[in-house]
């Protein structure tokens, strides 16, 4: 069974998002803050976190730091209550590849957890599905391997240059990475294949105004 702990200070997050998950048959825990969650984390392992940034005591980027400095850190979604996220691109470099924006419904929080362990059963060795790979490259960037996680997106281009979202995800690796102009270069590239791709809109518009996180979509 796999385990998830929701690190949340706003009690109806924490109940609302254990029942939509443990109705799924995962095993849920809940803590208020970060130094509730690292307690708990003790005597327990955990496959995924479910994390807000603000919260009273340790917030979320000090428990994200915390975790990686000990080489503990399982999967990681943060909870956003907006749509921007100061300290995004920091928490990407951590681990944290996965945004979930406040107010989700509970069956967009539960395919956003499937695809997120889907990813664990991927075999980067074998002969992927485009969209296949996509994930594979949100999984490396989850395990701190930037390098070849750019090297499996631009791999991933060569399967299906006309589609665009392999161009924007590369352009979201390089964005947290701080290479400005590759990042732009390819959301650029992504909508120049498909102008309505609204994720590529997004990033592109967001690097014009030096705000939010990167979607890596």
């Amino acid at each position: 069974m796999k385990t998830i702990l929701v690190i949340d200070d706003e009690k109806n997050i924490r109940m609302t998002v254990s029942y939509a998950l443990e109705v799924e048959g995962f095993q849920v825990d809940t803590a208020v803050n970060g130094e509730d969650a690292l307690q708990q984390m003790i005597d327990k392992q955990y496959n995924l976190l479910l994390l807000d940034l603000q919260m009273p005591g340790m917030g979320g980027m000090e428990f994200l730091r915390r975790l990686v400095a000990r080489n503990t850190l399982p999967h990681v979604v943060i909870i956003s209550a907006h749509g921007t996220v100061a300290n995004a691109v920091e928490a990407m470099k951590l681990g944290a590849v996965d945004f979930i924006q406040k107010p989700f419904t509970p069956e967009e929080l539960r395919r956003l957890v499937a695809a997120v362990f889907a990813r664990d059963v991927l075999d980067p060795t074998a002969a992927l599905t485009y969209e296949e790979n996509l994930q594979l490259v949100k999984r490396l960037v989850g395990e701190r391997r930037m390098e070849e996680a750019i090297g499996r997106a631009k791999e991933t281009i060569g399967l299906d240059p006309q589609r665009p979202e392999a161009f924007n995800l590369l352009g979201a690796l390089y964005d947290i990475e701080g290479e400005r102009s590759q990042a732009m270069k390819n959301y650029r590239v992504a909508l120049d294949l498909d102008p309505t791709y609204q994720v590529a809109q997004k990033n592109l518009q967001r690097r014009w105004e030096e705000r939010s996180q990167p979607d890596l979509g």
